[in-house]
């Protein structure tokens, strides 16, 4: 296939990809967020229903995926953004009941074909890493560092036993406004607290406009330190 074809230019890197499955968000945006967090309450059943259609669809859609790519993808590389800067969007009783069984599903469909599987989510989640560890979530991303209960020494002290973490570089004010000094300082802090487990990048899914080359340079030199 292409993607296949695609992905064996890159046999000496790995390789996170697979369908972006923003499941959470396509239910959401289905109901309306305000009306889905609402019948969570009033009508569980139909939320459980129309999660659970999207949920095969993507899985059947996965599978096929990584049967045809094989061996020449390694990671399967998905998100939804369960938090906000304060807290989690829904409860964590709501998350055990309306999310984490389709997040189970689909990683599932993953450790089938024996990959890693790395989650995104920014926000404050730190109320349920422990369900997430429990889907078998090799590592998170991006670690949104400002978020409540989000900072490395947290989650490291907590969780570095049990699943890896991809980011933790904070990018609301100290990728921005930092001098590259600084960078690199938070760079060896957050390898101190996280060890081998911690691959350094932003806590954002991407290097924004704002922040200055300099600075990301200054992060790329420190995580190879």
């Amino acid at each position: 296939s292409q993607v296949s074809e695609i992905l064996g230019q890159y046999e000496d890197k790995a390789v996170f990809t697979g369908l972006w499955i923003s499941f959470f968000h396509i239910v959401s945006n289905f109901f309306g967020m305000e009306n889905y967090f609402v019948k969570m309450y009033t009508d569980p059943g139909v939320v459980e229903a129309v999660t659970e259609h999207v949920v095969d669809f993507f899985c059947e859609a996965n599978d096929r995926f990584f049967k045809y790519t094989g061996d020449k993808a390694d990671t399967f590389f998905f998100g939804n953004d369960f938090g906000t800067q304060l807290d989690l969007l829904v409860s964590p009783e709501a998350f055990k009941k309306f999310i984490l069984p389709g997040l189970k599903k689909l990683i599932a469909v993953a450790k089938k074909y024996n990959k890693k599987v790395l989650l995104h989510s920014c926000g404050s989640i730190y109320k349920v890493i422990p369900y997430l560890i429990e889907a078998g979530v090799d590592a998170l991303h991006p670690l949104q560092a400002k978020a409540a209960n989000m900072d490395a020494a947290t989650l490291a002290r907590e969780f570095k036993n049990d699943i890896a973490f991809v980011g933790g570089v904070d990018t609301q004010e100290l990728l921005v406004h930092a001098k590259p000094s600084k960078i690199k300082e938070e760079v060896y802090r957050l390898k101190d607290l996280f060890g081998p487990n911690l691959i350094v990048s932003p806590s954002h899914e991407a290097i924004l406009p704002n922040v200055p080359l300099e600075n990301v340079i200054a992060m790329a030199e420190a995580a190879k330190d």
